[in-house]
């Protein structure tokens, strides 16, 4: 079975010429030379990109889900090439109903029309992963009821090995292989795989970013039927509006897409910097607008996370660029981690400045910020900057955000959208509100410790004193160690003293 797919794989590299896509690398190589002279009389009309694109979507789902977290990775990535993939459509025919019918019974324990009313047979959604039917509850609430795609666990193990096969492989032959780190993005792309194949944590992502926008006037998220759901059947509230990317319908029936377009831009700011936790997959497929406005989000099973750290710094990234403040930038990237602390800023922040300062001299409505962090990202790169998976999502879910605003409303100046907001967060976390909010917060904190502060005190002393006891002693140790081994060194060096005498008197005898 492997060993078929792994030779689908390679017929289908030579069939597109990906091949010589990786040996073209270093043309000048004796591998590429020999390779050339064997295949002299292939020839490709089509640009590189697309030839990688149809070959992604000529080995299937998964390889198509690669392809499309690969255009993300624009710090690695040829523009050419990375604009191709991000053409790919996770779109597969559905499976069969009654593969859906028997899962569900066989989760619930008994048929599906026992546990729903009305379970609609057709399915109204289907991508490689799993599909979606829309039903009713007993109590006739509407949801749509998201079934893992069976035998799905198989096959995507089988295709992760491989592509972890032909990773090693590009690494130690490939002159990019290096750079390009493909085992590392072979595992990043592991991982995102497994936790789309739990449905039980992208429900809990949902949960939890709805309790983020309780109340909210801005985003809808639907609710999640705890009692139905599984880690193969996920049961959500069934939501209602038009697709984001149908202007003409949103036009028509009055919604104001500069208004939206901006609203965009807050709920993706409000996600990162407030929550730290933001919707990682926001192409248009997975947004519709409600009737009154209201975004409306769907498909959360690739979420990012911020720390503390990563929102102040990149807070700080964002104000220090747009101020042309490139020192403050190089030592923001230097105090985060992300580049290695022996970094020189000089170097540093003339090699941001060569980067970015061209951008300037367009308007700042012109600017993008997705594109302006990519440039970032790629600047660091070239000191030594890990890849940061929470960086790449956000990288990737901005330019989504700015594409779509920009589609709503070609005139969306992103900056002047996003610039207070991110000077009142900054503010919030950095002035005497921030301190009150962090006094009131640790208050419940304090108030179980201080009682025990005398205590705790008293205990730290002894353990100190213990400790300065046991490292006298050690010191007195090493110190009759070191006495002991300066008698032994002098005693060695008296005998070879003597025996080189005698050895000379011997000599001379």
């Amino acid at each position: 079975m492997r060993l078929l797919r792994l030779a689908k794989i390679v017929s289908v590299g030579l069939r597109f010429g990906l091949d010589r896509m990786i040996l073209d690398a270093d043309s000048s190589g004796r591998l590429a030379r020999v390779w050339h002279a064997v295949f002299f009389w292939r020839s490709f009309s089509e640009p590189r990109g697309v030839r990688l694109r149809r070959a992604l979507e000529s080995l299937g789902p998964i390889f198509v889900k690669f392809g499309q977290m690969l255009s993300t990775r624009r710090d690695l990535l040829p523009p050419d090439l990375a604009d191709e993939l991000a053409l790919l459509q996770d779109r597969v025919p559905p499976f069969p109903t009654e593969q859906a019918l028997a899962l569900l019974q066989n989760f619930y324990g008994k048929p599906v029309d026992a546990v729903f009313n009305n379970f609609e047979r057709t399915p109204v959604a289907s991508a490689s992963v799993a599909q979606v039917h829309f039903a009713e509850l007993p109590d006739g609430t509407e949801v749509a009821v998201k079934v893992l795609r069976p035998g799905i666990e198989r096959v995507i193990e089988h295709d992760l090995a491989l592509l972890e096969v032909a990773a090693a492989v590009l690494e130690k032959i490939w002159p990019e292989g290096r750079r390009l780190k493909p085992r590392e993005v072979v595992a990043e792309f592991s991982k995102y795989l497994h936790d789309e194949l739990d449905l039980m944590r992208e429900a809990s992502n949902c949960s939890q970013l709805r309790r983020n926008f309780t109340d909210s006037p801005l985003l809808i998220v639907p609710e999640v039927y705890w009692d139905w759901c599984g880690s193969k059947v996920m049961v959500m509230e069934r939501m209602y509006g038009v697709p984001i990317s149908q202007t003409a319908v949103l036009r028509a029936q009055g919604t104001d897409l500069a208004a939206l377009s901006r609203a965009g831009v807050e709920i993706f700011f409000t996600q990162v910097f407030r929550d730290g936790f933001f919707h990682a997959d926001m192409h248009p497929g997975n947004i519709f607008v409600h009737g009154d406005g209201r975004y409306i989000a769907l498909d959360f099973g690739i979420m990012g996370t911020l720390n503390e750290v990563d929102k102040n710094y990149l807070a700080q990234n964002f104000l220090a660029f747009f101020k042309r403040d490139y020192k403050r930038v190089a030592m923001a990237h230097i105090e985060a981690g992300w580049v290695p602390p022996h970094t020189r800023v000089d170097e540093f922040e003339a090699a941001i400045r060569t980067v970015c300062e061209p951008i300037f001299d367009r308007p700042l409505k012109e600017i993008s910020f997705g594109k302006t962090l990519l440039r970032l990202f790629q600047t660091a790169r070239r000191f030594e900057m890990e890849v940061q998976p929470q960086l790449v999502l956000l990288q990737k879910t901005l330019l989504n955000i700015e594409g779509l605003g920009r589609q709503l409303d070609p005139d969306l100046d992103l900056w002047k959208t996003a610039k207070p907001f991110l000077e009142r967060w900054m503010d919030e976390r950095m002035g005497w509100r921030a301190l009150v909010r962090s006094v009131r917060e640790e208050a419940p904190n304090w108030a179980g410790t201080l009682p025990q502060l005398p205590r705790l005190t008293h205990q730290a002393l002894i353990e100190a004193t213990r400790h300065r006891a046991e490292q006298k002693d050690r010191m007195a140790e090493l110190a009759t160690l070191q006495r002991r081994q300066g008698w032994l060194l002098l005693l060695v060096g008296l005998l070879a003293a003597s025996v080189l005498a005698l050895e000379v008197h011997r000599l001379m005898g």
